[in-house]
């Protein structure tokens, strides 16, 4: 998966929390997303240096934050967590590392109970429910 396919998928999935996501489609976005805040909070703060907010890097956060919350679940998931592990953030520094160490981690091969595996170009079977 290329770098702007994976960013084509996310916004297609926009707010798709079911199913799972390959490492490159989740790293690629967070990429696409570290990248588009920095340009944008350069661009913020060169066309509106009076404002105490940056607003081109508020639309751009109000925009991505749905497709980056789905695209970490489907991430969760190919791993086969439930998408309410995202919420161990919320536990100070632990919880960011938790979460990395799992994006980094391969997903299970085949299908598990969240969808079929997203390397293989088609399902080999229905989801174990």
């Amino acid at each position: 998966m290329s770098f702007f396919q994976a960013i084509s998928v996310c916004f297609s999935k926009y707010v798709e929390f079911s199913g799972r996501a390959r490492r490159a489609e989740y790293w690629y976005w967070v990429l696409f997303a570290v990248i588009a805040s920095i340009i944008l909070g350069t661009l913020d703060s060169v066309l509106f240096p009076k404002l105490r907010w940056e607003p081109l890097s508020t639309i751009f956060g109000v925009a991505t934050f749905l497709p980056g919350l789905a695209v970490g679940v489907r991430r969760l998931h190919d791993i086969d967590r439930s998408g309410w592990w995202m919420l161990i953030v919320l536990i100070p520094l632990i919880g960011w590392i938790i979460l990395i160490v799992w994006a980094i981690r391969q997903g299970g091969s085949g299908p598990n109970r969240f969808g079929f595996d997203p390397l293989e170009s088609e399902p080999a079977s229905p989801a174990i429910p």
